[in-house]
């Protein structure tokens, strides 16, 4: 039976939600009634089949001759489920919903009639905590609306049985990816479309050769299963190897679904949880893993137990609003000694974050460890619910000696197809012939027009920190004014100007006051000329009025004045300098700032209740960061380092920390400048224009 002919129940498959619509049931809890029910229809499916193939195996009569008991022993052990109906007596969902008066009671009793696991999984004895496929919750909704047979003598009618494993995972996976685009899933999941499935497969297996050695693979964050089964049935049709598959999931339903469609494969374990608190499978490696983890998606929910896991796979803890390189690090932890894996992102794990956060570290880190071996940037508008770029990062534990050290980048943008018909976002297809080409590209490992080899040193790079000094024309800089281990000149200002407001009631000095009246407030002391006693609350005062106009002074760009009792202090914008003018004699100290700051000082034992001002002259110092190209040498790298400084750093500076960056830039590599139209074509567009704009005003005016 092929694959084509399955994909025709798609369409009877969707028509079920023609009755929940007539119920009133929005589209989008559609797919909540649509799960259980496939699912049931899937299972029972598969127990038929499986009974057929006993009854063949064994021979009709030698299975009469079985003990009852015996034939259920048989059938339980061969780990697939077991259900009442189907194999006492000999009954279906079809044979249920023929009596129409029986029916509740009926299906009540076929459900129950389910093993313990498939009961758990469908959600048939549901009252609290996981409920999973929730099909209890879901029959008294139905009921409430009175179309619980006519939906369910729709599913009944739909027969699997022809088909196999294989056929069905494949129409399981048209189904979800439906049930993907329109129920508003947890934003950033990201159904795996048939087309990325299979690239993925292909480019494992053009690295597996026949073997008897098992090959264990694992999808940590497997959803329904599909990308998971999907990649191992590629594998099978490709590649002589025994596969085994495990995967864990902590979305209810899908891993519920994922659970029932592994029961029906010769070799696989799901597992039920969340994979970066629980690993569910903390003591096993596995020779490939696949994932398309969450995009975006905050981990700060479970924060804590991240912070404090004590399995040592998280290297760095990324920004905690998007937890995909988490799974990256998880999933390079799971991997044998020769394992590789394929691991679906979108973009901000190849730049996002400096030199020195946690993403560019685990980048930093992944390079280091020689581990990635490619990174394909796949078309825009390949899934159903995002248009966004996204990236395939190739792992590899076992690289050839020529591929040591080094990365290539594949553009496949361009590799695709336009679909006939879109798919919610997706418009394009990876087609057979592209998906070829871009293995084919990779087993290379060649420059091409779209692919390119660097070494990995290509993605550093250096963060250089530098902490200039700032001069003035003259290219001088107040630090030259500074006595040796001072950090600046502490001015005692007797005014402030700023060529709209003067002050010339504060002083900086504090010498003792005598007792003050009650009710009187002295912002200064009473040794000052400029005395000035405030009526009411000198903290409001300061908060409202002083310190809102010493924040606004502004050196630069207002003509501060300070006014001490030797000389008066300002900056020159134009020369970029310090003045200092003492009665007619004008001095340039150097570029350097004025930094003026006040405060609120409460009333001492010695003290009255003040305001100060201060006044410090400084160097004018500024950090900065150059970015620079990285060599892998470490002296070459300093000598690359003072070279650029040399050529480019006219200003004083001294070197600060310099922290080694990573990030993949598809734009900087296959950027391709927009072709200029040359100035005579554009002329001759203008003439044209001119030439249409006259012709018009001429049909104005004669109108």
């Amino acid at each position: 039976m092929s694959t084509t002919n399955i994909l025709q129940y798609e369409s009877t498959i969707w028509a079920t939600a023609d009755l929940l619509r007539g119920s009133g049931i929005k589209e989008s809890e559609w797919p909540s009634f649509m799960m259980p029910f496939f699912a049931l229809v899937m299972i029972e499916s598969r127990l038929v089949r499986m009974f057929d193939e006993l009854k063949a195996e064994i021979g009709a009569e030698a299975l009469a001759d079985i003990h009852q008991e015996d034939l259920i022993e048989l059938i339980q052990n061969k780990g697939q489920g077991y259900n009442k109906f189907i194999f006492e007596k000999n009954q279906t969902l079809k044979d249920i919903c023929q009596n129409d008066k029986s029916f509740n009671i009926d299906f009540e009793a076929y459900l129950r009639g389910f093993d313990g696991e498939t009961r758990d999984l469908l959600g048939v004895d549901a009252t609290e905590g996981e409920k999973f496929l929730d099909i209890k919750g879901v029959i008294a909704k139905l009921n409430a609306k009175k179309v619980l047979l006519g939906y369910t003598q729709e599913w009944s009618s739909i027969d699997l049985k022809p088909f196999n494993n294989s056929e069905i995972t494949t129409l399981e996976e048209h189904i979800k990816r439906r049930w993907a685009d329109i129920s508003a899933e947890t934003a950033g999941e990201q159904y795996t479309p048939d087309d990325v499935i299979g690239l993925i497969a292909e480019i494992i297996a053009s690295k597996i050769e026949d073997s008897d050695r098992l090959l264990k693979i694992y999808d940590c964050t497997c959803g329904g299963g599909n990308l998971l089964f999907g990649v191992e049935d590629r594998i099978n049709a490709k590649v002589k190897r025994l596969t085994q598959t495990f995967g864990q999931d902590w979305n209810d339903a899908l891993y519920a679904l994922a659970k029932i469609e592994s029961r029906f494969r010769i070799d696989s374990r799901i597992e039920h949880g969340n994979t970066l608190t629980d690993d569910k499978f903390y003591n096993d490696d596995f020779d490939v893993v696949i994932a398309n983890p969450p995009y975006g998606v905050s981990w700060k929910g479970y924060q804590k137990d991240v912070e404090n896991d004590k399995t040592q796979r998280f290297k760095f803890l990324p920004s905690i609003s998007d937890g995909q390189l988490l799974f990256m690090q998880h999933l390079i932890s799971k991997l044998s000694d020769r394992g590789m894996g394929v691991v679906v992102h979108n973009g901000s794990t190849l730049f996002s974050g400096d030199a020195g956060s946690a993403e560019s570290n685990i980048r930093k880190w992944m390079l280091d460890i020689d581990i990635v071996e490619a990174v394909i940037q796949l078309p825009t508008d390949e899934f159903f619910n995002t248009g966004i770029y996204t990236y395939l990062w190739v792992l590899n534990k076992r690289k050839s000696g020529d591929r040591q050290d080094k990365v290539m980048l594949i553009n496949a943008s361009e590799k695709f197809k336009p679909l006939k018909k879109n798919k919610g976002s997706k418009r394009k297809e990876i087609d057979e012939a592209s998906r070829l080409d871009i293995v084919e590209t990779l087993a290379r490992f060649v420059d091409n027009d779209y692919a390119r080899v660097f070494d990995k040193e290509f993605f550093y790079f250096n963060k250089q920190g530098i902490m200039l000094t700032n001069v003035d024309e003259q290219s001088r800089s107040f630090a030259s004014h500074l006595k040796d281990g001072k950090t600046s000149l502490k001015l005692a200002p007797i005014a402030l100007d700023n060529g709209v407001r003067s002050l010339t009631e504060f002083t900086i000095t504090n010498p003792p006051q005598p007792p003050l009246e009650r009710g009187e407030n002295v912002n200064a002391n009473a040794s000052s000329p400029f005395l000035r006693v405030i009526e009411g609350d000198l903290l409001a005062f300061y908060e409202q009025d002083i310190k809102p106009f010493i924040d606004s002074l502004d050196y630069k760009d207002q003509p501060l004045m300070v006014t001490t009792d030797k000389a008066i202090y300002s900056f020159d914008s134009d020369r970029e300098t310090i003045i200092k003018q003492s009665g007619s004699k004008r001095e340039e100290l150097g570029c350097g700032k004025i930094v003026v700051k006040s405060a609120f000082k409460k009333a001492t034992k010695t003290q009255a209740e003040r305001i100060e001002i201060t006044v410090e002259l400084t160097p004018d110092y500024q950090k900065d960061y150059e970015i620079i190209p990285f060599h892998r040498d470490e002296v070459a790298n300093r000598e690359a380092i003072a070279a650029f400084m040399a050529k480019y750093i006219t200003k004083p500076f001294e070197y600060l920390e310099n922290v080694v960056g990573v990030e993949i830039n598809f734009n900087k590599v296959f950027y391709k400048p927009e072709k200029l139209r040359s100035v005579e074509e554009i002329l001759g567009e203008i003439a044209s224009l001119d030439q249409e704009l006259q012709e018009l005003e001429k049909l104005i005016i004669d109108n």
